[in-house]
């Protein structure tokens, strides 16, 4: 048990009360006793060993073992996380929020971090052929759909994979340290991409007053995103569906125009209420080219000094 409240207590019969530091040594000489071994909420101590532990036998339970049904029904019943190890069948099963988990062994799941890393290099590879091709699209004033579909489609999966690899790492315990460290290197700006992608390109009812889209329609186009399977992920027509986009066929190469969300969260220390600031005054990727440094000065929050940064830079993208 991993845990040590009154909830827990309550069902637990006979055993040894005990209040020393858990270490791996005593957990496993404690362990050669029948019973449960009962720990601190925090992990930090033993309270509890050969306790038997008695939850209420009208709960479910899947399991057919007696110990692992015991387990089952206590994480059910206390709410705090149980595990059962079965030395036979050499596994240890985690029961928590009404799920069980069985851990795999560290070798296992370290080669599974390892061919997970090498799929999102791959992948990392191709969103940034992508992410280049719409870049040049959107300067060049010629994006169409199939580019905006293509990088979100690369972008979720991505994130995806990313998501996989943190599970595995937290999995994997101590042993995860170095996998959490290539995660963070192979995602680095993906979410944000993608939100700057959804924020560019999610459809606005003109009906509305404004051509940018609310933080919440932004949110439900990356909602809406999350949801796909990953059937439907490689499909353009449910992707394009999620941003509002034309999903036909023949619609996939019709032009669409950039807001500006994502190229300006490139520049370096420009801040969000800011780029908001900007898309919200010229809306779109070819007005901010065209904008000149009085132009920028002009809109609240930039002031000359970030409006000279700003037209030095995007003059530098097009030359």
């Amino acid at each position: 048990m991993l845990g040590d409240d009154p909830a827990v207590r309550e069902i637990c019969d006979g055993g040894v009360t005990l209040d020393v530091e858990f270490t791996p040594a005593r957990l496993r000489e404690l362990s050669k006793m029948d019973g449960a071994v009962v720990l601190s909420s925090d992990g930090e101590r033993i309270t509890h060993a050969n306790v038997h532990l008695v939850p209420d036998p009208t709960l479910p339970a899947v399991e057919t073992g007696t110990r692992h049904r015991a387990a089952e029904r206590t994480a059910l019943h206390t709410g705090v996380p149980s595990v059962a190890v079965s030395a036979s069948m050499t596994t240890v099963t985690v029961y928590a929020g009404g799920q069980a988990r069985v851990l795999a062994d560290p070798v296992v799941l370290l080669a599974r971090a390892d061919q997970t890393v090498a799929t999102m290099e791959r992948h990392g590879a191709r969103t940034a052929r992508a992410r280049d091709r719409l870049d040049r699209a959107e300067l060049g004033g010629y994006a169409s759909v199939r580019d905006v579909v293509t990088m979100a489609q690369r972008l979720v999966r991505l994130d995806r994979l990313g998501a996989e690899l943190a599970e595995l790492a937290v999995e994997m315990g101590e042993y995860g340290r170095q996998t959490t460290l290539q995660l963070e290197e192979l995602l680095a700006d993906t979410p944000d991409e993608l939100w700057g992608l959804v924020a560019d390109h999610v459809a606005v009812d003109p009906a509305g007053g404004s051509t940018a889209p609310t933080a919440e329609q932004v949110a439900t186009g990356l909602e809406r995103l999350a949801a796909l399977s990953d059937a439907d992920l490689l499909l353009p027509g449910p992707v394009a569906r999620c941003l509002g986009l034309p999903a036909e066929p023949e619609d996939l190469d019709e032009h669409v125009t950039a807001r500006g969300h994502r190229m300006l969260a490139h520049i370096p220390r420009l801040r969000p209420v800011q780029i908001s600031a900007l898309v919200e005054r010229f809306g779109s990727v070819s007005a901010l080219l065209a904008a000149e440094q009085t132009d920028f000065a002009d809109v609240e929050g930039v002031g000359a000094l970030w409006a000279r940064h700003l037209r030095q830079w995007l003059t530098g993208l097009v030359s």
